[in-house]
């Protein structure tokens, strides 16, 4: 995942991470609320420093990262591990790409 570097780019992260987990209602949830929220409260000038509005933009990039992280591992997991049961062992090699080695004339790898 790419570095974010501004409040406005980690909270569209957020928000986008939500919409893709809650779907098209996600504005009336109550996490979309908490999010504008804090980020709104976290504004300040571009003339002042304030060390809580620093921390809060590292707690959103963590929780970005959390929330990107998370969904991948689902997609990986789903991919890998939803069709359930026992596979050919052929099949398992496909699916990262491999295939089963084989001997020319059929002769040594006989079971």
């Amino acid at each position: 995942m790419a570095a974010v570097t501004s409040p406005l780019r980690a909270c569209r992260g957020i928000l986008k991470e939500i919409r893709i987990a809650k779907g098209s209602g996600y504005r009336n949830t109550l996490v979309y609320k908490h999010v504008l929220e804090q980020f709104r409260r976290n504004q300040v000038t571009g003339a002042q420093f304030c060390r809580a509005r620093m921390d809060a933009l590292h707690a959103a990039r963590t929780y970005l990262c959390l929330l990107t992280s998370t969904r991948l591992h689902l997609r990986l997991h789903e991919r890998y591990h939803a069709h359930g049961g026992d596979r050919a062992l052929e099949q398992v090699a496909g699916l990262v790409g491999l295939r089963l080695p084989t001997q020319p004339g059929g002769k040594g790898w006989e079971t």
